[in-house]
């Protein structure tokens, strides 16, 4: 990443020398010089600028009356031979504070500080991760019934609705099976007959083509079987 630089000092060793430290830097590079704050701010609205390097001290318009006239400004790094404003350059959040005369050494740790911050702005934003509802809701004799999904232990289809066995109880729900697998998360809900989904998690034991649920027994559709072994066993399967 290069940062595009404007000096603004009205002393012009002082600018000679701020080029030539920014020309020694392979991630700066100079985009203009202005003597004066008012003459800066022709130059902002021209030019590209990721970094000002601000004298403090000029006539006019000093480098703190600038700092808080002008809205939107890019990253700022003070640079003056009077110690003292630093609190009140830090106050109005400028990268860094360099006293005049600065080294080179002195002059890149300020640089560097500007480019990690603009590394860090230029980072997108990632949304928090949505998390998923651990239950859900269905309609059952009348009333609006909270379904845990760790407590629903299968489904059974019937002629036009469907059977949800949870832990508490069971639930005789108008849906049908193909609706209800819709809203299960298919991570852990997995169809294995024309009339029946089962939570994984459930699973304690395979024999042949029964499925063992603790007290519940469900039967794997033939059509089914090949395809419910491999999501089950998949990378959890131990054999010799």
């Amino acid at each position: 990443m290069i940062l595009n630089c404007l000096i603004i000092d009205d002393e012009p060793i002082a600018r000679k020398l701020l080029q030539e430290y920014i020309d020694e830097i392979d991630f700066l590079t100079l985009a203009g010089t202005a003597e004066n704050p008012l003459k800066a701010t022709t130059l902002l609205n021209e030019l590209n600028v990721d970094l000002i390097f601000l004298d403090i001290n000029m006539p006019k318009m000093n480098g703190l009356q600038f700092l808080r006239s002008v809205n939107n400004l890019p990253m700022v790094i003070m640079t003056t031979a009077y110690g003292q404003y630093a609190l009140d350059g830090f106050e109005m959040a400028v990268v860094d504070y360099l006293v005049k005369p600065f080294s080179l050494d002195r002059f890149l740790k300020a640089a560097q500080k500007a480019l990690e911050l603009k590394l860090l702005r230029s980072k997108p934003v990632t949304a928090p991760a949505e998390t998923s509802p651990e239950y859900f809701y269905v309609k059952c004799d009348g009333k609006i019934e909270r379904v845990l999904y760790e407590d629903l232990i299968y489904v059974e289809a019937m002629a036009n609705y469907v059977v949800l066995y949870t832990i508490p109880k069971k639930l005789v729900v108008y849906l049908t099976i193909k609706g209800i697998q819709e809203k299960l998360p298919a991570d852990n809900f997995l169809q294995v007959h024309k009339s029946y989904i089962v939570n994984t998690k459930m699973i304690n034991s395979i024999e042949g083509n029964m499925l063992n649920l603790g007290s519940a027994k469900i039967t794997m559709g033939t059509s089914f079987y090949d395809e419910v072994m491999d999501k089950i066993l998949k990378g959890r399967y131990f054999k010799r």
